[in-house]
C-alpha cells in the first residue's frame, strides 16, 4: 500500500504524535516507514475510510478521522511513527486499551526523536573534500599500508634532512605543521567512517589545529613591537665602549695579513695544481676559515671529493690533506695527513659531518660550522650551538660549541666559557653583525627605530651588497671588525666595533671617519692609472692611530701594492710596493699633516733618530711636491725630506749638524750605525739640529747666501756623480 503525504501533512502528523518539530521555513529531511496491515484490517479501514468519505459530504470531518488518514504508516528520520486506518476489530477494543496504546506510541515516538537528534549531531551535514569521501570508502588494509608508508617516509626524511628536535627550530616546525595537516585529514576521514565515534573524532581535530595556531602565536611573540621585546633585542649582544689605543696592540708588520679570502683561494688552487694525484680526485672546499695557527694568521680549508664517483673510489681511504695559506708571506701548501679526514661535508651518507653531529646531538640547533686546526695541526670541525632568547625563533645567541675531530669522529661538548683557546670562531660572523644591528636599532625602543630614529645605527655594507667586515688577530684570538654608521647618513662612520669570535666580547670605539667603501675608492684612485682593485680594509693600530690597511690587486688577483689611510684623516693616502715602504710613507704623511706630532711619533716607537753632518744635499720635485735628499758623513743611506711638512730643511746646508727622525723599518731594527734598509732610502718624519757657524765678517744675509750656495754646490756634485 502506498501512502502519499505532502510536507505540511507530515509535520502535522508528527506534532500530534508528540514529536518536537523545529519551526521556520527551512526544509527538514523526513524518512517514512510503512507498516504492513493485515487484509482484514485493510478492508475494514477501507470501509471506514469510505464511510468517512461519505460522511464528509454531510458535515465536517472529525479531527480523529483526519489524524488517522494523515498519519497512515508514516514516521520521520527522527524515528517518530503513527498508525492509522484502524480496522473493525480495533473499534471493538475498549477505550482504556486504545488510550494505553496511544500513550505507548507517543513514548516510542519521543525515544526515537531523541535518538534521531543525537544522530544528527554526530553526522552534521558539513561539506568535506571529495578525496576525503573517497578515502572513507577504503578498506582497513589500505589504511594500514598508507600509515606504514607515511611512517617509513618520515623516518627516512628525518635521517636525510636531520632537523633539530627542538621547539625553537624553524626546520622542525615545518615538519610539525605537515604532521598536523596529515592528522586533521586522518581524523576527518575516520569520522566519516564511524558514526558512533564521529563526535569525538571531530573534536580531536582541534588538537592539530591548535598546534598550528601555537606556531603563529610563537612567531608573533618574537616580533620587536611586542611589549618588552625591543629591550631584549638591544641586549642580546652586550657591547661596551673602549679606547682604541689602549685596547688594540700596535701592529707588528711581521704578522699583518696582506691577502684576503679571494687571494687565498687563488693561491690555494695553485698549490693544489702542483699535486696531480689530488687534482684528479679532489677539490678544495670554499671554507677558507681565517684562524690563528701557531701565532700566525692563516686561512685553512679541507679537500672534498670531486663528485659521487670520486667518493665511491676514495671513501675507504678518506681525504688525505687540507690546504694552508699563510696570509703574511702569501705561501700556500697542501698539508698531508697521517690520519685522513673521514668526516666531511662532501660525504653523502653516514659520515657526512652535519648529519653525524646532528644525530649525535638531536636536540641541539647548530649554527654555521667552521674548519679549524689545533696547535698540533689536527683538523677539527667547530659547531656553534644556538639558543633562542625571544619568542620561538628570535634573539639567537651562542651558548655552547661542539668540536668534531675530522679524522676520527671524536666529539667534545663545551660551554662557551670553557671553549679551548685554539678555537677562533665560536660566534659566526653573520650572527655578530645581526646582533649588533639589533642593538643599534632598538636601544631606544621599537617606535624610535621607525619614526624618530634618534641614535639608530647599523654596520656598514660591504661591496656587491654583502656584509662588510674583516678580521683582526690579537693574541690567540680573532676579532671581527666592522664600521658603524648612522641610518640617516651612511657616507661616513661614527665608529667601529671589535668582537671576539671565541668569547663574544664586544667593544665599540667612537672614531668618526671614512667608511670602508670610501677608503677603498680613495686607495684605488691613488693608482687609477694601474687599475688596481683594493681589498676590504683591515683595521690596524699604527702609532696609536686607527688605520685602514688594504692590498691593491691587479686584474689577475695578485697583490701588487699596499695602501694605508687614517680613519679620521682620510684625505691623504700612503701607498708602497712593500709593507715597510707603505708604513714609512704613512708615518711621514701623518707627521707632515699634523695628525701625528713629533713627540707622538717618537713615543710610539715607530721612529728612529740619527744625527750627523750633512755631506751632500739635493732637491727634486716629485708629483708636484718638493723633496730634499740628504746624505750624512759615514752613512750610506739617503734621507728624503718632503716639503711643506718639514720646511725648516731650507735653513740647512752641507756641513750643518742635523738630527733626522725616520720611520722604523718593518723588521723593527734600530741600528745605531744608521745602516740603510734594503731600499737605501729613508723617509724623514722629524728634523732638528744646528747650523754650521758662518765665516768671519759675513753678515746674516751673507751667511744665508753661503748656505744656499752650499746647497747648490752639493746639488751640482750629486748631478755630476749621477
Amino acid at each position: 500500500m502506498i501512502v502519499r503525504m505532502n510536507h505540511d501533512e507530515i509535520l502535522e502528523m508528527l506534532r500530534r504524535a508528540g514529536v518536537e518539530v523545529p519551526g521556520g521555513e527551512e526544509p527538514i529531511d523526513v524518512e517514512v516507514e510503512v507498516e504492513d496491515i493485515p487484509a482484514g484490517a485493510s478492508s475494514g479501514a477501507s470501509s471506514d475510510s469510505s464511510s468517512a468519505g461519505s460522511n464528509s459530504q454531510e458535515g465536517p470531518r472529525s479531527s480523529r478521522g483526519a489524524g488517522d488518514s494523515e498519519g497512515n504508516g508514516a514516521s520521520a528520520r527522527t524515528g517518530a511513527s503513527a498508525k492509522f486506518g484502524a480496522s473493525a476489530r480495533d473499534r471493538g477494543k475498549s477505550a482504556g486499551e486504545r488510550k494505553n496504546s496511544a500513550r505507548e506510541r507517543k513514548k516510542a515516538a519521543r525515544a526515537k526523536a531523541k535518538g534521531a537528534g543525537r544522530s544528527a549531531r554526530v553526522r552534521p551535514d558539513i561539506p568535506v573534500a571529495p578525496f576525503m569521501e573517497r578515502m572513507a570508502q577504503w578498506s582497513r588494509r589500505a589504511f594500514v599500508i598508507l600509515l606504514v608508508a607515511i611512517a617509513a617516509a618520515a623516518a627516512v626524511s628525518y635521517w636525510w634532512f636531520h632537523p633539530a628536535l627542538n621547539v625553537h627550530s624553524p626546520r622542525v616546525w615545518s615538519w610539525i605543521i605537515l604532521i598536523a595537516i596529515v592528522a586533521v585529514v586522518w581524523l576527518k576521514v575516520a569520522s566519516l567512517r564511524s558514526v558512533r565515534h564521529a563526535t569525538l573524532l571531530n573534536r580531536l581535530t582541534l588538537l592539530p589545529l591548535g598546534v598550528i595556531l601555537a606556531f603563529f602565536i610563537g612567531v608573533l611573540m618574537g616580533e620587536p613591537f611586542m611589549p618588552g621585546n625591543a629591550e631584549r633585542y638591544a641586549t642580546v649582544l652586550d657591547t661596551t665602549e673602549g679606547d682604541f689605543a689602549e685596547d688594540i696592540q700596535e701592529v707588528d708588520y711581521e704578522d699583518v695579513p696582506v691577502i684576503d679570502r679571494a687571494s687565498a683561494q687563488l693561491l690555494g688552487s695553485r698549490a693544489m695544481g702542483s699535486i696531480p694525484e689530488f687534482v684528479s680526485q679532489f677539490e678544495i672546499s670554499d671554507a677558507y676559515s681565517q684562524i690563528n695557527y701557531q701565532g700566525r694568521p692563516v686561512r685553512v680549508s679541507p679537500l672534498t671529493y670531486a663528485d659521487l664517483f670520486k667518493w665511491l673510489r676514495n671513501r675507504s681511504e678518506g681525504i688525505p690533506a687540507y690546504v694552508l695559506v699563510d696570509m703574511v708571506t702569501q705561501e700556500a701548501e697542501v698539508v698531508r695527513l697521517k690520519d685522513p679526514i673521514r668526516y666531511s661535508e662532501s660525504e653523502p651518507l653516514a659520515r657526512n659531518v652535519d648529519r653525524y653531529v646532528q644525530l649525535k646531538y638531536p636536540t641541539y640547533m647548530f649554527d654555521q660550522k667552521s674548519f679549524e686546526l689545533d696547535e698540533d695541526g689536527t683538523p677539527w670541525w667547530v659547531f656553534p650551538v644556538q639558543r633562542r632568547t625571544i619568542g620561538l625563533f628570535e634573539g639567537t645567541t651562542i651558548q655552547r660549541v661542539v668540536l668534531v675531530n675530522a679524522c676520527t669522529g671524536e666529539t667534545a661538548d663545551y660551554a662557551i666559557k670553557d671553549c679551548p683557546t685554539w678555537v677562533d670562531r665560536a660566534y659566526p660572523s653573520d650572527l655578530i653583525i645581526e646582533q649588533y644591528n639589533w642593538s643599534g636599532a632598538y636601544k631606544n625602543g621599537w617606535l624610535n627605530s621607525w619614526l624618530g630614529q634618534q641614535g639608530v645605527v647599523r654596520t656598514t655594507q660591504g661591496t656587491d651588497g654583502e656584509l662588510g667586515y674583516n678580521y683582526l688577530a690579537q693574541g690567540d684570538d680573532i676579532y671581527l671588525y666592522t664600521g658603524v654608521s648612522s641610518v640617516t647618513a651612511d657616507s661616513s662612520n661614527v665608529g667601529f666595533i671589535l668582537v671576539n669570535q671565541r668569547t663574544g666580547e664586544s667593544h665599540y670605539y667612537p672614531v668618526a671617519g671614512a667608511t670602508e667603501d670610501s677608503a677603498m675608492a680613495s686607495a684605488e684612485g691613488q693608482v687609477q692609472n694601474l687599475r688596481y682593485q683594493a681589498t676590504y680594509p683591515l683595521l690596524l693600530n699604527v702609532a696609536g692611530q686607527p688605520t685602514y690597511f688594504m692590498a691593491l690587486k691587479d686584474s689577475a688577483g695578485l697583490v701588487k701594492m699596499y695602501a694605508m689611510i687614517n680613519v679620521e684623516h682620510y684625505q691623504s693616502v700612503a701607498t708602497g710596493s712593500t709593507v715597510a715602504a707603505t708604513q714609512e710613507s704613512y708615518l711621514q704623511m701623518l707627521a707632515s699633516s699634523g695628525a701625528l706630532s713629533k713627540e707622538e711619533v717618537a713615543q710610539s716607537g715607530a721612529e728612529v733618530e740619527v744625527s750627523g753632518t750633512i755631506e751632500s744635499m739635493a732637491q727634486a720635485v716629485i708629483d708636484g711636491n718638493s723633496h730634499f735628499y740628504l746624505t750624512l758623513e759615514g752613512d750610506s743611506a739617503i734621507y728624503d725630506v718632503e716639503l711643506p711638512g718639514l720646511v725648516d730643511i731650507v735653513r740647512y746646508g752641507v756641513g750643518d749638524q742635523v738630527t733626522l727622525g725616520y720611520a722604523k723599518p718593518s723588521d723593527g731594527k734600530n741600528d745605531e750605525d744608521g745602516a740603510a734598509d734594503a731600499s737605501g732610502l729613508r723617509t724623514v718624519t722629524s728634523l732638528g739640529g744646528k747650523r754650521a757657524k758662518p765665516s768671519a765678517g759675513a753678515d746674516e744675509s751673507g751667511a744665508e747666501g753661503s748656505e744656499v750656495s752650499g746647497a747648490e754646490a752639493s746639488r751640482s756634485e750629486m748631478s755630476d756623480a749621477a
